[in-house]
């Protein structure tokens, strides 16, 4: 059976961890200093890696191979490769959204008693730990408050404000980022050239513009783009070289844009063009057009929002280089710097404003693209737009 490849290129070492230098030097000085603690608890946004990071320290802390000094596992030893699996007995993985309730936090207190099977430690990670109800969560915080010294709690979160305070102050606290645009492309980068396949570079940045950040939903994306284009993966990805081991096909943008229903960047610059010329027929014509070839208006005004706020961003300081400009050509970022220079701030606000709003009415229209052909007449026949 294939592993996706969120699962396939999961870190096994703290070297792989991408976007999370801070958490990483902290997590790997206390192990090699051997200063593990008892309870920590991971906050972030689905997808940047605090499960997996879970995982790399509980089997870092339990590696059979690990010399004092040393943070990273060997991933050879039997609890690495147990945990890598997935049946290391003394790695006990709760998901809180399913097991809420009083009566298994009861179970998990009455089994922290017991020592470790095999390891060192037993590990205990609770995902979505906001989940728990008031009783469970207090259940739990009395197991924090005196743990046996074989047990270590790492609580993951999407929703830290949803943690109770006593919860928080008996953990040492970890939030992670989301990733940046230019390391979710380096991160897709590195799959695939593991994988043997081919790709544009276009198409990559695409898909990480659209993960919003996170790892795991880029991944998720590339698979299916994989998938969709008929690329065929290396027939052994951890063997560099030999022709025949080679993928087959190019990730192509175009693509990409299919799956996602996106439109390319030629036609978001087309598009501003005509609303600073003034052009609102050709602006009505390109939206029947992207509309008629599968492109997905909400996704299209989710980009045209963002590049109109880069445009603001460029307008108050031409030299800022955002996450998203850092992927635009010379051309592209010329474009935009040529944008705001022909609008003023506040101009460009109200602009903002108006597709923000559109896009929020297209959620109830009966015409989608009507919202959006409101917000076109406003921009070019609007009597002021620096007074609206």
């Amino acid at each position: 059976m294939n592993l996706v490849l969120y699962r396939k290129y999961r870190p096994k070492t703290f070297a792989e961890v991408v976007g999370q230098g801070p958490i990483i030097q902290t997590l790997t000085n206390a192990i090699a200093k051997n200063m593990i603690g008892h309870g920590y608890l991971f906050s972030g946004s689905h997808g940047c890696g605090k499960t997996s990071v879970a995982r790399l320290f509980a089997k870092s802390i339990n590696c059979q191979n690990r010399k004092d000094g040393e943070f990273e596992p060997c991933n050879k030893c039997e609890s690495c490769l147990e945990i890598n699996q997935g049946n290391a007995i003394d790695l006990i993985e709760i998901d809180a959204a399913s097991n809420r309730g009083i009566d298994e936090m009861r179970e998990l207190k009455e089994g922290i008693r017991f020592r470790p099977v095999k390891s060192k430690y037993k590990v205990f990670i609770i995902d979505e730990a906001h989940q728990l109800t008031k009783e469970a969560a207090n259940a739990l915080l009395k197991t924090l408050e005196e743990p046996p010294a074989h047990a270590v709690f790492i609580l993951a979160t999407t929703e830290l404000h949803k943690m109770i305070p006593t919860i928080q102050s008996r953990c040492q606290q970890f939030s992670f980022r989301k990733l940046k645009l230019p390391e979710l492309v380096g991160r897709l980068e590195h799959i695939l050239k593991q994988e043997k396949i081919k790709f544009e570079k276009a198409a990559l940045e695409m898909i990480a513009q659209k993960a919003s950040g996170s790892v795991r939903d880029a991944e998720t994306l590339l698979d299916q783009a994989i998938s969709f284009s008929g690329c065929e993966p290396a027939r052994n990805a951890s063997q560099a070289g030999s022709r025949s081991d080679a993928g087959e096909g190019v990730l192509k943008t175009e693509i990409v844009q299919a799956i996602l229903g996106v439109a390319d960047k030629t036609a978001i610059f087309n598009f501003l063009d005509f609303l600073q010329n003034k052009n609102a027929k050709s602006a009505f014509e390109l939206l029947t057009e992207l509309r008629f070839s599968g492109v997905d208006l909400k996704e299209f005004v989710g980009d045209l929002i963002e590049h109109l706020r880069e445009a603001l961003f460029l307008k108050i300081d031409p030299n800022q280089e955002s996450a998203l400009v850092l992927v635009f050509t010379a051309e592209e970022k010329a474009k935009l710097l040529n944008l705001a220079q022909k609008y003023t701030e506040q101009e460009l606000k109200n602009i903002i404003d108006l597709f923000m709003t559109a896009e929020n009415k297209m959620k109830y229209a009966s015409i989608i693209q009507l919202p959006l052909e409101l917000a076109v007449v406003d921009c070019c026949f609007g009597s002021n737009l620096n007074n609206k």
